[in-house]
């Protein structure tokens, strides 16, 4: 008898982690590695968050809570929502999960039945795909293209799309390639989804990280039968610097959040609850703004250094990403696939990034600058001679 299930022994393990755990093993046994993998940021989470969540341990908040949240915490996101992004949430609508990650996948879980399909866009982050297989749905990946800023056209989207359609994902700001849509984009596809009943998960985990004149809009924003068909992702890894935390959340029409809030109940139930009191300072004390712009500011200065370095190099062609922390190279005319690229590049010249396999894109590469400029500079000057030695 096999054991295992199917749905089970269909996944894929995380490539991204995969590389962030060899290189953390290589660094225990004394090598030096140039990490340009990584998918947090290196700032540490602020003191005042820290503190307050110290207090609530000694206060003894060590208990459990509503499985979908500290209700404060939950009015102070239905808060946010509406006087950052322009969505009318209310406090029952939002979900509060153990991160980002359970909250698409809590959303996947509420509203697909086998075999309906999700499209995804790629490249994408590596867990959608693995993630609608284990709610019992059917990843459709359609390919965008570099000319196109690594964005989901209209056209694309009405060719992808069956009658077993149920979802589309929208990730905005992009993990790998930065991509921010825009808010007439978002129109065009919240267009074509509002005609057939399409939902739309929106996840929008990076939208803090947006540079220049780019700015985040949240597509559940643009009218109400839109947001009635939208489930919002986010969380407070990213722009607070809480990876390690895992606070995220849903934000969703009452019928999928009373869903996703019974998922929850039956599985992890709460997040921890003293994190979720660390979570409520971020959201309600204005040095959390400041530490946002400190942060992103400092990013942007990283941004253009290393945008200035990959355009140099030849045999490589890059697109200028507007939000979130990371390149996307495209790598194929250096005419190999991109684990073997990112196998030799950590094996001989000790810089490590993630193959673009994982994102559904096997001739790229992701670099992330989340690290310091002495890695950056050196981990890129190694990637310069790598690339020099194969084109």
């Amino acid at each position: 008898m096999d054991i295992i299930s199917n749905k089970v022994k269909s996944l894929t393990p995380s490539l991204t982690l995969a590389v962030t755990n060899e290189v953390k093993r290589l660094k225990a046994e004394g090598e030096t590695v140039y990490g340009l993998a990584g998918g947090e940021p290196d700032f540490d989470t602020p003191e005042h968050i820290k503190e307050a969540t110290i207090t609530a341990l000694t206060e003894g908040k060590t208990k459990y809570t509503p499985a979908s949240g500290l209700m404060e915490l939950r009015e102070a996101i239905s808060a946010k929502l509406k006087n950052e992004n322009g969505l009318n949430y209310g406090p029952t609508d939002v979900v509060v999960s153990t991160g980002g990650k359970q909250a698409c996948f809590n959303a996947l879980a509420a509203v697909l039945d086998e075999g309906d399909e999700v499209i995804i866009p790629a490249p994408y982050w590596v867990s959608y795909p693995e993630m609608v297989r284990l709610a019992g749905g059917k990843p459709v990946i359609v390919e965008t293209k570099e000319s196109e800023h690594w964005k989901i056209t209209p056209e694309q989207f009405e060719e992808a799309m069956t009658p077993s359609t149920k979802m589309i994902i929208i990730n905005s700001p992009g993990n790998p390639t930065g991509a921010v849509y825009s808010k007439e984009e978002l129109e065009a596809i919240a267009e074509i989804a509002a005609s057939e009943d399409i939902i739309i998960m929106s996840d929008e985990i990076y939208e803090k990280m947006t540079y220049g004149e780019t700015k985040h809009v949240s597509i559940g924003s643009l009218s109400e039968e839109i947001n009635n068909l939208t489930i919002t992702v986010g969380g407070l890894s990213k722009a607070y610097a809480m990876t390690g935390w895992r606070l995220g959340y849903t934000a969703a029409p009452p019928a999928i959040a009373k869903a996703i809030a019974t998922i929850q109940s039956h599985t992890t139930s709460n997040v921890t609850s003293f994190a979720q009191y660390g979570a409520l300072e971020a959201l309600a004390n204005d040095a959390s703004e400041k530490f946002i712009a400190d942060m992103r500011a400092e990013y942007d200065v990283r941004r253009q250094y290393v945008l200035g370095r990959l355009k140099a190099i030849r045999g490589i062609r890059v697109t200028e990403p507007k939000g979130a922390f990371y390149f996307f190279v495209n790598c194929v005319d250096l005419g190999m696939k991109s684990q073997n690229l990112a196998d030799k590049l950590l094996s001989r010249h000790q810089v490590a990034v993630v193959p673009g396999a994982a994102f559904g894109h096997d001739y790229g590469v992701r670099i992330s600058y989340c690290t310091s400029f002495e890695v950056l500079s050196e981990g890129l000057d190694r990637f310069e001679e790598f690339c020099k030695e194969h084109y």
